[in-house]
């Protein structure tokens, strides 16, 4: 692979990654999100942003591993309790908001 093809890919990927952001941010606005889901977001985004690790990164592997796996299982488990019409219409509020 080349370095040009794999940084079009980063590219690509953080470029959905702040569009899912966006859509998470309407879905916590959202009258019709769940408190439980938007206590959920609202952990994974805390764990985000915190200055300190649950399992801090000098630990070899499970250091950098723990922000790879928790975020993501935060955020699941947020999705499970929000009903499919509300992520379906903040995705096309997101879409309309960036024409």
């Amino acid at each position: 692979m080349t370095i040009k093809r794999l940084i079009e890919k980063l590219k690509s990927f953080t470029k959905h990654l702040k569009q899912e952001f966006e859509v998470y941010r309407l879905v916590l606005k959202h009258p019709k999100t769940p408190w439980l889901a938007k206590v959920f977001l609202g952990l994974a985004i805390g764990y985000l942003l915190l200055p300190f690790d649950l399992i801090p990164d000098f630990i070899p592997v499970l250091g950098q591993l723990d922000d790879v796996v928790i975020i993501p299982i935060l955020v699941y488990i947020a999705l499970l309790f929000i009903p499919k019409d509300v992520i379906q219409s903040c995705r096309e509020q997101m879409r309309a908001n960036l024409l």
